[in-house]
């Protein structure tokens, strides 16, 4: 018999915290070690390793261009003109007090709009099923996208802003896709993942983020973590 591995939000939209990083940033290490204090709450934390700075010197191995066409997204919605590191951002708002603020998911939560329920159907395949909440006054368009974040990574940077260095990430995004723009409706929707190999080693997330599609606000956000299986 197969290990089930399985999950359902909560009534309240749970916090998604984004932290755009790079190792080739030596303002970075600090919101790196912030990042990593979120382990064990109830929050879908994602750090987003960008390559923007990698001709500095160092290039950052868990850097992707779709991270930074994220980014670019998210300075869209709210009006930034330029991109930077370190970047937090919160339920798709720029946070830039992160450093010096209350932890921003221990405030009120509002109610959901949408609901969440993740399993795993084998150890690479994840299905999500998203449903308006009962109750809800009003079902709305939507989009959603999924990441697998890992933990415990580290890295001897050798050269660059931060030469020398031994760099700790956790929550660091192996994997980001799309799942794409719905409209509104009561229907459920059933999204699946093929997810990357994980890890030896390193802890991981399945996420799974909806947000609205012209502001990038979050709807509701789960996060799913399995074991490894057992073999008989």
């Amino acid at each position: 018999m197969q290990n089930q591995c399985s999950a359902s939000s909560g009534p309240q939209v749970t916090p998604v915290l984004e932290l755009y990083t790079s190792e080739g940033c030596s303002s970075c290490p600090p919101a790196d070690r912030w990042v990593s204090g979120f382990k064990g709450q109830d929050v879908v934390v994602q750090a987003f390793h960008v390559g923007y700075w990698d001709y500095i010197g160092w290039v950052d191995r868990f850097a992707a261009p779709a991270h930074t066409t994220r980014q670019r997204e998210i300075a869209v919605h709210n009006r930034l003109r330029n991109i930077y590191t370190p970047q937090v951002v919160v339920n798709g708002r720029d946070w830039p007090q992160w450093g010096h603020a209350q932890s921003p998911v221990t405030g009120p939560r509002s109610a959901a709009r949408m609901q969440i329920a993740l399993k795993r159907l084998t150890d690479d395949q994840f299905e999500a099923t998203v449903t308006p909440a009962v109750g809800a006054r009003e079902a709305q368009a939507w989009a959603a996208y999924w990441t697998v974040t890992e933990h415990g990574h580290s890295s001897r940077v050798k050269t660059g802003e931060n030469a020398g260095e031994f760099l700790k990430h956790d929550f660091v995004v192996r994997q980001y896709t799309q799942a794409g723009a719905y409209p509104s409706g009561s229907t459920p929707q059933k999204l699946r993942l093929r997810s990357v190999a994980a890890t030896p080693g390193h802890e991981r997330q399945i996420n799974l983020v909806v947000v609205e599609p012209h502001s990038g606000n979050t709807v509701q956000a789960l996060s799913l973590q399995c074991g490894t299986r057992k073999t008989p």
